[in-house]
Order: C-alpha cells, then sequence, then structure tokens
C-alpha cells in the first residue's frame, strides 16, 4: 500500500502517460483532425435549423398520421446528424485523397454512421425487435470498422460457403441478403402504405376497386423486392427453378385452403359484391365489412365482436348483401290489437308512430297490414325503410314499437294478452246399484 502512494512512483507514470499522449495524441495531425470535426459540428448546428425549417412546411402539406408525415418528421429530427456525417465524410475522403492522417476522421464517422442508422431505425421502424435488431448491427459494423476489423471479418465470412452446383453461397451472402431483404422489404412496405393512402383519396374510384389495387401493388412492390434482394448478393434467380416442382406439390396439398382464399379475395374484389362498408349476413350474424384482406374478410356485428370469415366461404355459400346495389332495407315490425279495438284507427297510428321515427324513410312511405285473425289478436304489421342498416335495425325497430304503444295508450287502442276459454262439462250422474 506505501508503494502505491510512493510519490516519486507516481511522478514517473505521470511522465510516462504525458511522454505517450505527446508522442500519440498531442501530435500535429490528430490535433487538426480534432478541428476538422469541431468545426464540421459548428457548420452542421448552423445549417440544420434552416433545413429542419423547410421539412416542418413540407410537414404541414402532407395527411397527419400518414407515412409521409412520420417520415418527414424522423428527417427533421436528424437532420443534424446527417448535416454532420456529410461533412465528416466530406473531410475523410480529402484526407485520404491527400494521405493525410485521418484515423480519429474514420471513427467519428464510423459512430455518426451508427447513431444515423439507429435514429433513422427508431423513427421509422415501429417494430421493437427490428429497431434492436438494426442498432445492434449499426453498432457492430461501427466498432468493427474503428477496430481495422471489417474488412477481415469479411473475408472469413467470405470463406465459409457451401455449393450447389454452380451456385455458392457463403455466410457472406447469407448476412448481405437478410440485410438487403430487410431494407427493401420496409422500403416496399412503406412505399405500399403511401400509395395506399393516396389511392384511397381518389374519389372516383369504388371501396372495393380501392382495395383491389392496393393490395396488388403490395403484392408487386414485395415481389419486386424479395427478387431484387436476391439480385443484389449476386444468386441467379434461374438456380430456382428446380424448386418450382416441390413449391407445385405443396401448393396441390397444403396450400390449397390458402391458395382458393387469395383467389376468392381477388374475385370479391373484382365483381364488387362486397366491399368495405357493406352490410351483410352470413348464417345467424350479420355486421358491415370492415376490411378485406387476402385471407379473409373482417366483419364487425352491432355487439363488437369481429368476425374473421374466410374468403372462400363467402364465395361457395349464400350471403345476403342489404347494401349491395343500395343501402335502402325494408323492416317489418308486427303489432296485436284487440277485437274490440278499431283496426282502422290502430293501423293509422301504426303509420304515424313510423312516420315520427327519425330513421324512418318518408319515400317510400311506411305503411301498415292487417295480415290476420290471431287467436288472441288481430295482427297487423308494420313495414318501413332506412337507408342505414350500418347504424342498426333492432334499435329502429324498437323505436317504432315504442312510438306504437305511446299512441296506443293515448287513443286507448289495447293490445291484448294471449287468451285461452276454458268449457268444465258436468259430469253426468252415476246410474243407480241394483238392488238385486
Amino acid at each position: 500500500m506505501e508503494s502505491l502512494f510512493d510519490l516519486a512512483r507516481l511522478e514517473a507514470w505521470y511522465a510516462q502517460g504525458l511522454a505517450w499522449l505527446q508522442v500519440n495524441v498531442l501530435v500535429k495531425g490528430n490535433l487538426v483532425q480534432l478541428l476538422v470535426i469541431a468545426l464540421a459540428a459548428a457548420l452542421a448546428w448552423r445549417a440544420a435549423p434552416p433545413s429542419q425549417r423547410l421539412i416542418g412546411s413540407l410537414r404541414q402539406r402532407v395527411t397527419a398520421g400518414g407515412y409521409a408525415a412520420r417520415t418527414l418528421r424522423g428527417a427533421q429530427l436528424i437532420v443534424l446528424p446527417i448535416i454532420w456525417l456529410a461533412l465528416q465524410w466530406i473531410a475523410v475522403l480529402t484526407a485520404r485523397g491527400a494521405q493525410w492522417p485521418h484515423q480519429i476522421l474514420t471513427i467519428t464517422s464510423s459512430l455518426l454512421s451508427a447513431w444515423v442508422v439507429i435514429r433513422v431505425a427508431a423513427t421509422l421502424v415501429r417494430d421493437p425487435g427490428w429497431g434492436k435488431l438494426v442498432s445492434v448491427t449499426a453498432w457492430t459494423i461501427a466498432a468493427l470498422n474503428i477496430l481495422g476489423l471489417l474488412g477481415p471479418t469479411v473475408a472469413l465470412l467470405d470463406s465459409i460457403g457451401v455449393h450447389f452446383g454452380e451456385l455458392r453461397i457463403s455466410a457472406l451472402t447469407i448476412v448481405k441478403a437478410v440485410l438487403s431483404l430487410a431494407v427493401l422489404l420496409w422500403i416496399a412496405t412503406v412505399a405500399s402504405g403511401v400509395f395506399e393512402q393516396r389511392i384511397k383519396s381518389l374519389p372516383n374510384l369504388t371501396p372495393s376497386v380501392q382495395v383491389l389495387f392496393s393490395k396488388l401493388l403490395k403484392v408487386i412492390l414485395l415481389t419486386i423486392a424479395f427478387v431484387a434482394a436476391l439480385s443484389s448478393v449476386g444468386i441467379d434467380l434461374t438456380a430456382f427453378t428446380v424448386f418450382s416442382g416441390a413449391i407445385g406439390v405443396g401448393v396441390g396439398f397444403g396450400l390449397q385452403k390458402i391458395v382458393s382464399n387469395l383467389i376468392s379475395g381477388v374475385i370479391l374484389l373484382i365483381d364488387k359484391s362486397i366491399k368495405p362498408g357493406d352490410v351483410i349476413s352470413v348464417g345467424d350474424e350479420y355486421g358491415w365489412v370492415n376490411s378485406l384482406g387476402a385471407r379473409y374478410v373482417s366483419v364487425v356485428t352491432r355487439d363488437g365482436t369481429e368476425h374473421l370469415i374466410p374468403n372462400e366461404e363467402l364465395i361457395a355459400q349464400r350471403v345476403e348483401n342489404w347494401s349491395y346495389s343500395n343501402n335502402l332495407v325494408r323492416l317489418r315490425a308486427p303489432v296485436g290489437v284487440h277485437y274490440k279495438s278499431d283496426v282502422r284507427h290502430a293501423i293509422s297510428l301504426c303509420i304515424e308512430a313510423a312516420r315520427a321515427t327519425p330513421r324512418v324513410l318518408q319515400d317510400p312511405a311506411p305503411v301498415c297490414l292487417l295480415k290476420g285473425f290471431g287467436d288472441s289478436s288481430v295482427d297487423l304489421e308494420i313495414r318501413f325503410w332506412i337507408q342505414d342498416p350500418a347504424e342498426g335495425m333492432s334499435n329502429v325497430l324498437s323505436e317504432v314499437l315504442l312510438r306504437v304503444w305511446d299512441r296506443f295508450h293515448e287513443e286507448g287502442v289495447e293490445i291484448p294478452y294471449p287468451q285461452r276459454d276454458l268449457h268444465i262439462r258436468t259430469p253426468a250422474p252415476a246410474p243407480a246399484a241394483d238392488p238385486g
């Protein structure tokens, strides 16, 4: 312990550290690099506010909450590091061309590159798993580049590979393919979202055509991204023709339901028999079509339950679409009155109650018909039309019947209870017994 606080030993350590700093750090080349880094940061700090204001003005012109708005917001947040990074790489390329020292510039550029990538991922990538993967990948590449191990690591990954005929697949190829595929699929997804919002804003396209165009465009963009990712790493797509037979067998056996639903979904979109917003009835349930998917149709009932119905079922079975050609729906409300009541007056009261209901249409006008003579009442039926079945039918039926109830009580029209007439027969007296 005494040797640890020996003044002579501490002075020797200090002298050695100072000598190392003077030889390795406090040299003209390093000081110039630090000065260039500070100058680039100052220039970026001055240039960032005008660029941020320009991007902010562009954000006000796009739809809030969309992909374009989110992208511009992310760009607004990373303007400063992007400008700084651009100036740093200009300095690195200049130093390399002039054969000046540039190690500190390269380290700073690598760290800034990782920072920009992580900020972009945090802003634009919603999934936390993908965001963490991007962060780890960016920091790993930056660390390897700073330590001078990026080149040897790439060579090592390229040396590990297998041959499939004339096709060679290495670990480096797989890494490049995964990274390229992830980036291109993300770009394709963002682009399809932007185009989908644009398509939905076109007033001349029906909802079903909008969905059809959006789905087809998304499939095309994802296919292009997949093909481009494989081609970017040097994989010849003709090498995969060997697997076409296996894929055909897989579709024929295991994927036939999925393919059937996909084709059925395309048919539904093309013939426009079902479109978002329609009110349909399937089996004992009815609801409004929330969305059309590649595999299923989302139908939301009045109680909030969302049914995911496969497209094939909507093609194969009977479906009632109450808003196929128009939104007009006729409803029926049965009413019974006493035999002693004025039936004609009761009919006029029913029509008056239906007309007073806000959602009931006046054209076609509501009517009330005499349907028959029941066991306990004279059976009437109110028929009226509505044009908003998505708002529910039981509620409007209830409102009409409540108004009928009020009007009957005001006018003294009686609604009878079920009646049964019982006739009790008196038994015949028993014959007198024979005394003999």
